[in-house]
């Protein structure tokens, strides 16, 4: 089971409570969490990564076991914490500005 947390707007879009549980089959990535995510919750597709080109939002970051995710290969391997849910896979919204 992978426990995802999402920032308040996509939680109340989704009408979910607290962290969502997922299972995911095969290899457990960024990409497989996220289309699991969508798949469970359809309101939230195109919201956290473009329909199209699959690529995150601008202002949507990922982050695990204390380490930025953002930026790495959607179809590395997510760490080992998060695989066997020690450790929840953190979908946060970036903020702009100074």
């Amino acid at each position: 089971m992978i426990r995802v947390v999402l920032p308040a707007h996509l939680r109340n879009l989704a009408r979910i409570n607290g962290e969502v549980h997922l299972d995911v089959d095969g290899q457990i990535t960024q990409r497989t969490v996220l289309d699991a995510l969508e798949a469970q919750y359809p309101m939230l597709r195109n919201t956290i990564r473009d329909d199209t080109t699959q690529k995150r939002r601008a202002f949507v970051r990922f982050f695990a076991c204390q380490e930025d995710l953002s930026h790495e290969s959607p179809d590395a391997a997510l760490p080992e914490a998060v695989i066997d849910g020690r450790e929840p896979y953190l979908v946060v919204g970036a903020m702009a500005g100074g």
